[in-house]
């Protein structure tokens, strides 16, 4: 969801700019007692820099200097003492200073520094505090002797089999007791995953001897037996019951019963599902080691079915016999079977206006095995105020959406495959969508797509979506006014390109990695590959079969020319970490359509166009390129042609955009969000190919490797991000700062034309007469969810 607002927030913008500088003048000293100090400053010294970021983090959080604008909040929002919105003062408290230095001491000996000493200091000036912390931190201890005291010969063969491939206790390393507490918890994982069920941490014990004079340690692991048993009890996997109570949680009247096989009874107080839809998903199978990782797993794909709110790990019960035998209890609630969603936004930009709005309906669990049926959708509707058109509240254009999703949390195939649950739930999604497009005095456009796409991953980082069947039918309707328009100057391809009726038959292809790790703080590469291929099976089948040709010399299948292409599009974004919450991300966003064989030119669906919330963001969307074209030039004084074709004459089949984002934290507790800023830089376009049908009816947009720079746009910005933890709520200004519909010096609209940016110059002014609607600098976004 996203809307566009133009000029009028300008004032808006300004003011709350001005008020976060006035509240930032304001003295954060100002609401304190005589006796009190604000903690401003922290300084550590003596600390290796490989743990000196690591130590603040010692240091008591009460005494940590505050972000000034989290402060400012508070001082200037909140009342009678209550933390109503940002954050309460640092006040100086020398307990908490003791404290704090006693922490960073424990955290030195931690890490290998076992004779460190941390002494402290404080000065106030003007009520502001400065806290030091210097520590001397003696020699660095290492492991000289690594030993195992194991009794239990099968848990002492596991260990030694396996410590090689976690262990961080090495001769000759840093002594380290973060390191003991990290091999304690690998190996009660590794012990928990090979059916020792009843074995605790508290197993796992460690011994070591300081040799203070040499600086070193020798470090001993023991693992204790349970009391009065000479090894540790190995389990298996007996019968797994599963219950689905009602929606209400509630495990009331008559269940639906199966004894499924000799593992699963299946009891179904719902009776809604169907058992195979649930065990496929239960991995711990009867006969199995007891195994940690398989119960989790268990739990993740259970969850990820979207048909039940809660489900919480399986729970065991050990028989009452000596044989280590488990029996499984599964406990599930199931969603409501059938939910409604209503989603809408307002657009508003420089005299148009409209809105969208959207409906998805979900009827979840269909045939009993999980799968879910959607049906969306959506209508927009762009309205014009007058000034752009004969009448007033004139529709200019309106898009209407309707399809159906219907999703199967398995593979769908003929052929005998594994399940390929181990990552993700995959899906078989059948999907069938119908789109009606209509611009006043231009078009109308119809469009079927039907298609069958199988989602799975390969690993956690690893996401592949296959659809191996893809058929799109495409029908253009032209106003005869508007044909005869184009027709008269020539402009066959614009009417090839929207007036007429094509279908194909392709395939595509996407492949995902690191996709887990979008809405994390880690330095790592998204990278995402996208592959359209249409039309080659059509094409070899008519040449073969030598079927009739149209007026263009195309051939024609079943009566309709068909379409042949091939589209490719990647996106690769570098995200690095800056520490505590501040990010840079850089992306990079190429693509490219082809048409060949059947068709000198991309169906109207399948080219480029940028500009938007999530795109090069100082455009709206469609209203940028291709390359240096400009509509002014290109039209003259023909408003009429200008104002039909806008929004459809700026595509193309070569885009490459790019990005550059720097990501931080303002405020923790802003009105109940954290509230986070953003400046960012974009930059790119979308280009025709140099040997294009249409290419003369866009002087300037031909692709041109010598000109990549000169025709591209930029746009620099700012904006806030509301996090709700849920969702976030997003708000860009982004500026026009290179223009490549101008030429020279020109470009830099920002910098050359500056005095304009907030009132009509002679530049606007300019811009007006030729184009017949205003130049807008600033275009302020809103939105959900982050950019990219």
């Amino acid at each position: 969801m996203k809307a566009y607002i133009q000029p009028a927030g300008y004032r808006l913008t300004i003011l709350t700019i001005l008020l976060l500088f006035l509240l930032s003048a304001c003295s954060l000293t100002r609401k304190l007692k005589d006796d009190q100090a604000l903690v401003r400053k922290v300084t550590i010294t003596g600390v290796d820099k490989e743990f000196n970021e690591a130590s603040y983090l010692y240091v008591d959080k009460a005494q940590q200097p505050n972000n000034w604008l989290n402060l400012q909040f508070y001082l200037t929002f909140s009342r009678n003492g209550k933390k109503d919105i940002g954050e309460a003062p640092s006040i100086l408290d020398s307990g908490l200073v003791e404290f704090s230095r006693t922490q960073i001491e424990k955290f030195l000996h931690n890490k290998g520094y076992l004779k460190a000493k941390v002494t402290d200091s404080i000065t106030v000036k003007k009520k502001r505090a400065h806290l030091y912390f210097m520590a001397n931190e003696g020699p660095l201890f290492k492991v000289r002797k690594f030993q195992d005291s194991i009794t239990d010969p099968r848990v002492r063969a596991l260990y030694r089999q396996n410590r090689i491939t976690f262990s961080h206790i090495q001769p000759g390393g840093r002594f380290d007791t973060d390191s003991l507490a990290y091999d304690r918890d690998e190996f009660y994982q590794i012990m928990k995953r090979n059916g020792y069920y009843d074995f605790y941490r508290q197993y796992i014990t460690f011994n070591y001897d300081s040799t203070f004079n040499k600086s070193v340690v020798d470090v001993k692991m023991l693992i204790d037996n349970p009391d009065g048993k000479s090894a540790h009890p190995v389990y298996t996997i007996n019968n797994t019951l599963i219950v689905i109570n009602n929606s209400n949680g509630r495990a009331t009247g008559k269940a639906d019963t199966v004894q499924v096989d000799s593992q699963f009874r299946f009891v179904d107080f719902s009776k809604r599902f169907k058992p195979r839809g649930i065990t496929t998903y239960i991995f711990q199978k009867k006969g199995e080691l007891y195994d940690a990782d398989k119960q989790n797993l268990t739990t993740s794909r259970l969850s990820e079915l979207n048909v039940f709110r809660n489900v919480p790990n399986p729970s065991y019960e050990k028989l009452p016999d000596s044989t280590h035998k488990l029996n499984t209890r599964i406990e599930m609630i199931p969603l409501k079977r059938m939910s409604d969603r209503v989603e809408g936004e307002f657009l508003f930009n420089g005299g148009r206006y409209g809105y969208n709005l959207g409906n998805t309906f979900t009827h979840r669990n269909l045939f009993g095995k999980a799968e879910v049926l959607e049906i969306k959708t959506n209508w927009s509707v762009l309205f014009d105020n007058g000034r752009n058109s004969g009448s007033s509240n004139a529709i200019q254009n309106q898009d209407f959406k309707i399809g159906g999703n219907l999703i199967y949390p398995r593979i769908i195939s003929p052929f005998d495959l594994p399940i390929l649950g181990k990552y993700g739930v995959p899906h078989t999604t059948f999907s069938s969508n119908y789109q009606l497009f209509y611009q006043k005095d231009l078009v109308k456009r119809q469009s079927f797509i039907n298609s069958l796409t199988y989602d799975w991953a390969e690993t956690t980082r690893k996401l592949h979506s296959l659809t191996p069947i893809n058929i799109e039918f495409s029908r253009g309707s032209i106003d005869p006014a508007a044909r005869d328009t184009l027709i008269k100057q020539g402009r066959y391809s614009y009417i090839y390109l929207i007036g007429r009726t094509v279908y194909t038959v392709g395939s595509q292809y996407t492949y995902q990695q690191n996709a887990n790790k979008l809405n994390s703080l880690e330095n790592f590469i998204y990278f995402r590959g996208f592959i359209d291929v249409g039309g080659n099976t059509l094409g070899l089948l008519t040449n073969l079969l030598n079927t009739p040709r149209d007026g263009e010399g195309q051939r024609k299948f079943l009566g309709y020319t068909y379409a042949q292409y091939s589209k490719f599009e990647t996106d690769v974004r570098w995200y690095r970490h800056l520490g505590g919450e501040r990010q840079i991300v850089f992306r990079l966003n190429p693509g490219i359509g082809i048409p060949y064989g059947n068709s000198n030119q991309l169906v109207f669906e399948k080219n480029f166009y940028t500009g938007g919330a999530n795109d090069i963001r100082a455009w709206l969307p469609r209203t940028l390129g291709p390359g240096q074209f400009n509509r002014a030039d290109y039209y003259g004084t023909d408003g009429l042609s200008r104002a039909r074709f806008k929004y459809l004459d700026q595509y193309g089949e070569i885009k490459i955009v790019g990005n550059t984002e720097y990501r931080y934290t303002l405020a923790n507790n802003f009105f109940g969000t954290k509230l986070k800023g953003a400046f960012f830089a974009d930059f790119g376009n979308v280009w025709r190919l140099p040997d294009s049908i249409g290419r003369a009816q866009n002087p300037g947009g031909e692709f041109k490797f010598n000109r990549i720079l000169k025709s591209s746009a930029i746009g620099i910005g700012t904006g806030f991000r509301f996090d709700l933890t849920f969702f976030i709520f997003r708000f860009d200004a982004a500026f026009k700062f290179k223009d490549p519909q101008f030429e020279g010096s020109d470009q830099w609209v920002f910098v050359k034309h500056f005095n304009n940016l907030f009132h009509t110059g002679k530049f606007k002014a300019d811009y007006s007469d030729k184009n017949g609607e205003g130049y807008h600098f600033m275009q302020l976004n809103f939105g959900i969810g982050l950019p990219f």
